[in-house]
């Protein structure tokens, strides 16, 4: 391992971060389909009193059991802290799906040692699924061992994105056209739902032309010990990078190939 850190603590450490999840995604159950309120926050994207209260649920369990913990929430920023550790927390990735009732959505946690992410939970309540994995642990779905599928073509892969036509917005166009003119078959099944769907074998490749490092945290750790890849569109692995790209390993070359030389395709 990369960090300073036993497997045993690392594995309680996992347990509890599952179990902050769980109780978060249940939070989220309560107001699903519901009636709640609603704002936008000054970046126009929406946010929910489910949001809210899932992080103070995450927050306030993490402050009780690591006090002197690192948090981060997209909803309530950044807490400084005095260990190693640094919790990074999404309390709904894919609110816009939330709020049109659509369950596709996840409470997702991630946690860095030493800067490095090596935590990561997904739990996509409203499908009763979660994926947590952490660095040399392996990487499990609702208890089983998680795998990435074993596609080694383009031409015979699913590709995935939230929204192709953000790829273009974000200056990602050509690359994206070509990839989806690659693909045997494009879907919009997005948000963190999509790097699921890749870490589990069930597609082959998503695309984030925008991401946040709350959006990546636990998706890096995840995708390695599931066998696959997690990379910015340079093919870096990292969570801050500003978007991201999940293959399943024996894409990522041909991938990686496609975005540096689309050639004269256009979306």
């Amino acid at each position: 391992m990369t960090m300073t850190i036993g497997s045993s603590e690392l594995k309680q450490i996992l347990e509890f971060s599952v179990e902050l999840a769980r109780e978060a995604g249940a939070i989220t159950t309560h107001y699903f389909k519901g009636n709640f309120s609603l704002e936008r926050k000054a970046d126009n994207s929406l946010v929910t009193v489910a949001d809210r209260e899932a992080e103070r649920c995450i927050r306030t369990r993490i402050e009780q059991v690591f006090p002197g913990d690192a948090i981060l929430g997209e909803e309530e920023g950044e807490r400084p802290g005095s260990s190693k550790r640094r919790w990074i927390i999404d309390p709904i990735d894919g609110t816009y799906s939330f709020v049109h009732g659509v369950p596709l959505y996840g409470v997702l946690i991630g946690i860095e040692i030493d800067d490095q992410p090596c935590v990561g939970v997904v739990n996509l309540p409203a499908l009763n699924e979660i994926i947590y994995a952490a660095e040399g642990l392996g990487c499990f779905w609702n208890g089983e061992p998680a795998r990435v599928s074993s596609t080694s073509k383009l031409d015979e892969a699913l590709l995935l994105a939230t929204d192709f036509s953000m790829c273009q917005r974000e200056g990602f166009g050509p690359a994206t056209a070509a990839l989806h003119q690659k693909a045997s078959v494009s879907r919009t099944w997005g948000d963190c739902y999509g790097h699921v769907l890749v870490a589990t074998g069930r597609a082959d490749v998503m695309l984030d032309p925008i991401m946040n490092v709350w959006d990546c945290a636990p998706l890096l750790p995840i995708m390695e010990e599931a066998g696959g890849t997690f990379t910015d569109w340079d093919g870096r692995p990292t969570i801050r990078g500003g978007n991201a790209i999940s293959t399943n390993g024996a894409l990522f070359r041909e991938v990686m190939d496609t975005i540096r030389n689309p050639g004269l395709t256009s979306c």
